[in-house]
């Protein structure tokens, strides 16, 4: 898989479970599961600063709720990498697309363009 996939969520279990959802699919491949906090709900930065350092190149994250978006954002500025998307794209259904996109070799520019149309959304 070309493009790395970072899932953030407030649960571990649901980052857990689609990682092994997507590895189903798609065999192996750069999935990082970052989920949960040590009281069982919540993101921890520093977990979704290791699943980016985990991940080397091109690397897309999703999230599921406010907070995990905020937490994604910081890792993604302390990493100081031109090659991370935060994609707004739903959590399950996007990262089902990006898994499959990736590991028929498509670059992050080509995921984010199907993401967009898929989800009507627009991202920079």
């Amino acid at each position: 898989m070309a493009v790395g996939i970072v899932l953030v969520s407030h649960s571990e279990k649901v980052t857990e479970g689609l990682k092994e959802l997507l590895h189903q699919v798609v065999g192996e491949g750069k999935i990082v599961s970052a989920g949960g906090d040590e009281d069982g709900i919540g993101t921890i930065f520093e977990r979704i600063q290791a699943a980016l350092e985990e991940v080397e190149g091109e690397t897309i994250v999703f999230y599921d709720l406010g907070s995990a978006k905020m937490n994604a954002e910081m890792a993604i500025e302390v990493a100081e990498r031109d090659d991370i998307h935060l994609t707004s794209a739903p959590i399950v259904e996007g990262a089902y697309l990006a898994a499959v996109e990736s590991s028929i070799g498509k670059s992050l520019e080509d995921i984010k363009a199907s993401l967009e149309k898929e989800f009507h959304i627009e991202e920079d």
